[in-house]
């Protein structure tokens, strides 16, 4: 047997738990930047979008993202994965690639949720979930990870973990969710200023927080697929600029908001956290310590004036900021590899190749997401609908999406609780 492929497989076997565990943080913080009411809702969702996306993913999904590239816009579609995949030249065994990129394909459907919150049906969402693993994901996978058409432009379009094959697909699919689903009651007044709704337990989304921070350690040194080939430096050196982002990110974001709000913020500075590891994530292996640092800088100004944009220009509301976490810094981090990255970035006298090459594929991602996402969503609207009642939301969809009358009963006041008809 040979050692090195037993800890490269290890290695990555290590990482997709930690990136699993990730799906933990999505919940917690959905949860708590959202309301009480709603945080039932919010468990089943993110359970369900993992458990669906799975079984979706291995059935399809996975074959179209990795399969033999047609025309460099999609993968062969073997059913059930059933294939060798020789082509892709791993150096670990087949299915631990498989359940690494299932967890991948699992955030960026997870991602939506917290966007629509608090007024989507959970069969809408469910159908949601089906499609993005099925297809939207899958086809920006292979153009970026699978050899496609994205990947051999020029030098190569670089997201080494998924900046914008994760985060932004996710980002802009909830963008376009978000805006077709419209504002929460109370969310707007009629002269169209916006009002705070708060969630529930700001403790919930910092535990979220610090999950995804952890969880992000398996997320990008976890693509290298492996430490033996150059003793783990390379994972090493990712480790530290996901943690420089992360930590920049969240130091910008609190700074300006104390500056322009004259508090530092909780949720905005746990946010900009979320913001700096979203950037960083496609350049971790090819910037600096200080690129690193300088794209936290960036997350942390896009997190706070992007935020703003969305809530008061778009009039789009997002309440847990999902959109500038993952759509915003997505996009912004992966225009950023082009300069700062060591090697073919602007700032290292690469010249403008690589800079318009990331230009290029955040665009083009973003055109897919967002015509496809809203195909989906309309259909969906369409259909079977894709907004609960205003009664349903106004009563928590708790009660009348799953029959829980609450997920903090002991907290409850003890009034007596009125009949819950199944059939209304």
């Amino acid at each position: 047997m040979d050692l090195s492929i037993a800890i490269d497989t290890m290695w990555v076997l290590v990482a997709t738990a930690l990136v699993f565990f990730m799906q933990a943080g999505f919940a917690m913080v959905e949860t708590g930047f959202t309301r009480a009411k709603n945080a039932g809702n919010i468990i089943m969702k993110n359970l369900m979008d993992f458990s669906v996306g799975s079984i979706i993913y291995f059935i399809f999904g996975f074959s179209i993202m990795f399969g033999d590239s047609i025309g460099g816009l999609f993968g062969e579609i073997h059913l059930f994965s059933n294939d060798l995949y020789t082509h892709l030249g791993l150096s670990i065994p087949l299915p631990a690639f498989m359940i690494f990129q299932t967890v991948f394909a699992a955030t960026a459907a997870t991602i939506v949720s917290g966007a629509m919150a608090g007024r989507t049906k959970f069969i809408s969402y469910l159908v949601y979930s089906v499609f993005i693993t099925l297809f939207i994901y899958p086809v920006v996978g292979h153009w970026i990870w699978g050899g496609g058409w994205l990947s051999s432009l020029g030098s190569g379009f670089h997201d080494f973990a998924g900046s914008t094959v994760v985060h932004s697909v996710g980002g802009w699919a909830a963008l376009v969710g978000a805006l077709i689903l419209g504002p929460r009651i109370g969310k707007y007044n009629k002269d169209g200023s916006s009002n705070k709704i708060g969630g529930h337990s700001l403790t919930l989304g910092a535990l979220g927080v610090f999950i995804l921070w952890f969880g992000w350690f398996g997320f990008n040194p976890g693509s290298t697929l492996g430490v033996s080939s150059d003793d783990g430096a390379s994972a090493a050196h990712i480790f530290m600029t996901t943690n420089l982002a992360a930590a920049t990110g969240a130091t910008v974001t609190m700074i300006i908001s104390w500056i322009k709000d004259k508090k530092p913020t909780v949720d905005g500075t746990l946010n900009g956290a979320l913001g700096g590891l979203v950037a960083i994530t496609a350049g971790t292996d090819i910037v600096s310590f200080g690129g690193a640092i300088a794209i936290g800088v960036v997350a942390g100004f896009v997190i706070v004036y992007g935020s703003a944009f969305i809530e008061n220009v778009l009039k789009v509301d997002d309440p847990v900021g999902a959109i500038a976490v993952h759509g915003l810094n997505g996009a912004a981090g992966t225009i950023l590899v082009g300069l700062f990255a060591t090697d073919g970035g602007l700032f290292y006298g690469g010249g403008f190749e690589l800079l318009g090459i990331q230009a290029l594929g955040v665009f083009a991602v973003a055109a897919w997401t967002i015509s496809t996402s809203f195909i989906l969503f309309k259909t969906v609207d369409l259909t079977i609908g894709l907004r609960v009642s205003a009664e349903e939301e106004e009563t928590g969809l708790d009660l009348l999406e799953h029959g829980l009358v609450s997920s903090y009963p002991d907290f409850e006041s003890k009034k007596p609780i009125p009949a819950y008809d199944a059939n209304k």
